[in-house]
């Protein structure tokens, strides 16, 4: 089973809905999800240094906006060490996305997050904005 984590910076609920979501397509598709919220497993405000090398060891992956994980360079390496998979939502300003954004923008990619993930072992890092069509590997 694999674990996909949603970000605090994202609603736990929305984690809760995508799991419901996926639990009928895990016993038709040969890549079974289970979709959790980091939040909810880790607490509200836990570092990033705390929860990386946890879901890192799971073989987790993460859907966040915050870039910045990609972009620090420690955080960065922690997430390459432990093995990663990374998904990065671009908001189109500082305020990052409502919650309908968010909700809409996982949910009509999310057949192309499953393929990211069944094709891609960790760690990775893709990236897409609101705009984008698709999600673009970052190396």
């Amino acid at each position: 089973m694999t674990k996909v984590y949603i970000d605090e910076n994202m609603p736990h609920q929305l984690a809760e809905a995508l799991n419901i979501l996926q639990q009928p397509l895990n016993f038709k598709e040969p890549l079974q999800i289970e979709v959790l919220s980091i939040k909810k497993v880790f607490g509200q405000g836990a570092k990033d240094e705390e929860w990386i090398p946890l879901v890192g060891k799971e073989g987790g992956i993460i859907i966040t906006q915050d870039y910045n994980i990609q972009t620090t360079r420690h955080q960065r390496d922690l997430c390459e060490e432990h093995g990663l998979g990374m998904l990065y939502i671009k908001p189109p300003s500082k305020n990052g996305l409502s919650y309908w954004e968010m909700a809409e923008f996982i949910v009509t990619r999310w057949e192309e997050i499953k393929k990211i993930i069944s094709k891609n072992k960790p760690p990775f890092a893709f990236r897409s904005t609101i705009k984008s069509k698709k999600f673009d590997k970052i190396d």
